[in-house]
C-alpha cells in the first residue's frame, strides 16, 4: 500500500486468465482448455523466406515456367 492508503498497482492481484462459470472441469480439461486459449494468443510462426532473384534465374536458364499464383504475369517471358 502506498502512504495514502491506496494499494500499488503492483502489489494488485492479477485477475484470473480463466474462469470457470458453469459446470466442474476436472484438471484434464482444464489443462486441454488452457493450452488452446494460449495458442490462440501466441505469436505468429515464422514465413517461409521469398524465393532470391537467384533462384528465379536458375528456373529461367532450366526453361521451367513460371509457377501460378499472385504476380505470376511478373514472371512470365512476354
Amino acid at each position: 500500500m502506498s502512504a495514502t492508503g491506496t494499494p500499488d498497482p503492483a502489489e494488485a492481484p492479477a485477475a484470473p486468465l480463466l474462469s470457470v462459470v458453469k459446470g466442474q472441469p476436472n484438471a484434464e480439461e482444464l489443462a486441454a482448455l488452457t493450452a488452446v486459449v494460449l495458442s490462440l494468443g501466441g505469436p505468429e510462426a515464422a514465413k517461409p523466406a521469398a524465393p532470391t532473384a537467384r533462384h528465379w534465374a536458375r528456373r529461367q536458364r532450366l526453361g521451367l515456367a513460371p509457377t501460378p499464383g499472385p504476380g505470376a504475369w511478373k514472371r512470365s517471358k512476354g
